[in-house]
């Protein structure tokens, strides 16, 4: 379990509110993440748990609320400087893993590096240590359409991880693989990022899933609703 709730968050969001047309997704959300910790954002469909993360990943901009990244005002920076971001020190899981069809395992892990300015054989090199790591080395090869859920969240995990991000804002990670897949994947990516101190942002509806989490907020209606340290 993380320690690190006594020191200055790494990334907070205070008060966030979104809308969507009519439909109003936050409204008055706060957060705080600590470095090397893993918080849980669980919540009814519709509560805003998607949103919020992903004005916290600088996804989507809020409407009202800062979020910030250490020091950083993510809400008013520019486009060019949350990609910068994303490409180096945060990393979005999403359900499906949203692998590029077109590109093998291997490459889908290694493009972020690729991006990044590594070479192609070097960044390789660092993709295949994470399929290995992940149980996938074998899929190296294979393309999304030829692995199973498991398998493809498997690389998308790996694909997460090589930058050594750190945040990882994981939405519904485990929402498309059996009970068993899920548990294996939420095993290996804390495992992961506790050895990387990494904190993780996990949007779940899962208790099983949650339970992995060191902190646990919940969302209603929009609003955060309670604070719950785990067991």
């Amino acid at each position: 379990m993380s320690t690190t709730t006594a020191e200055q968050p790494l990334l907070t969001a205070r008060e966030l509110c979104k809308a969507y047309g009519s439909t109003t997704a936050l409204r008055g959300a706060s957060v705080e993440l600590h470095a090397g910790e893993i918080l849980a954002v669980t919540g009814p469909s519709g509560s805003g748990k998607s949103t919020l993360l992903h004005c916290m990943a600088g996804i989507v901009r809020p409407d009202r609320g800062p979020v910030l990244y250490r020091d950083e005002r993510l809400d008013h920076a520019p486009e060019v400087r949350l990609s910068e971001l994303r490409r180096t020190e945060f990393a979005v899981v999403f359900q499906f893993g949203q692998l590029i069809p077109e590109l093998t395992s291997v490459d889908n892990v290694s493009l972020p590096l690729v991006l990044g300015g590594t070479s192609r054989r070097a960044a390789q090199e660092q993709a295949r240590t994470w399929l290995e790591r992940f149980g996938v080395l074998d899929r190296a090869e294979a393309r999304p359409g030829e692995l199973s859920g498991g398998q493809a969240q498997r690389v998308a995990l790996a694909r997460a991880l090589v930058t050594g991000p750190k945040v990882v804002f994981a939405d519904e990670p485990t929402g498309a693989l059996d009970s068993l897949a899920g548990e294996q994947v939420m095993n290996e990516l804390t495992i992961a990022a506790r050895e990387l101190g990494t904190a993780i942002l996990l949007v779940t509806h899962e208790a099983t899933v949650a339970a992995y989490a060191d902190r646990e907020i919940r969302l209603a209606d929009g609003r955060t609703t309670s604070l719950e340290v785990s067991a």
